[in-house]
């Protein structure tokens, strides 16, 4: 007998789905905004940090009503898309939008923190040798902040597979379309004896963030020692 219903595994299955295109979508994204927060001075540099870091203060709900007024079929933007054959609300691919949006602000922390980290006097030298900003950010500044982008990027991961208030409001929570691990436990509690089924899930829930920040930390390692090594 399978230790969980096929029903379950669809909401386990979807989760890494929705948060592995989440992470991979919004990581391009992520290092530009952080690149900019830390190294950018430019107007309007505080409010583009009070955009990106909103998610984290706004009730999830909030952020999900606000996602679908604008991604809705008769939403600004989601009426757009429709036209294109693009549908976002009530579908997998807004459950991804809504996890993006909500694991955003850490993976930017993680990365803008790491960039700051570096010293500029490095990419200041390799300016004076000719080499242009976006060169000297490919050469000189990437590699060292890769452990870094990999934290934030797991980190983000592993949001994005707890994401629930932004996504039941956004996508609703419809068996095999959108109900991800969390939807599925909140539905598993609904149901009288519903309890056991929600104790799986919620065990491999914490597996599967333990197993996430724990591969972080040994690649974000690994990536260093090699910068390191070949440094020395």
């Amino acid at each position: 007998m399978s230790w969980l219903s096929p029903q379950d595994w669809q909401a386990v299955t979807l989760s890494l789905k929705v948060a592995g295109v989440a992470t991979a979508c919004s990581l391009p994204l992520g290092v530009a905004v952080a690149y900019a927060l830390a190294r950018g001075r430019f107007v309007g540099h505080g409010l583009l940090n009070g955009i990106v870091h909103l998610p984290l203060i706004l009730p999830p709900v909030v952020t999900g009503y606000l996602l679908l007024m604008g991604f809705a079929p008769n939403g600004v933007i989601g009426a757009a898309l429709a036209r294109i054959g693009i549908r976002l609300a009530f579908d997998w691919k807004g459950a991804a939008l809504a996890a993006g949006v909500m694991a955003f602000p850490l993976m930017v922390r993680a990365i803008r923190l790491a960039i700051e980290a570096v010293d500029p006097k490095l990419e200041a030298a390799a300016s004076t040798l000719g080499a242009s900003r976006f060169w000297v950010f490919v050469s000189v500044t990437l590699p060292l902040i890769v452990p870094g982008i990999i934290a934030g990027a797991i980190t983000a991961f592993a949001k994005a597979m707890g994401e629930f208030g932004a996504t039941i409001t956004f996508v609703s929570n419809i068996p095999g379309q959108t109900q991800t691990l969390p939807l599925a436990i909140y539905s598993a509690l609904q149901v009288p004896g519903g309890e056991s089924s929600a104790v799986k899930l919620v065990v491999i829930s914490i597996t599967l963030a333990l197993g996430a920040l724990l591969v972080s930390e040994v690649l974000a390692k690994r990536v260093a020692a090699r910068i390191a090594g070949r440094d020395a």
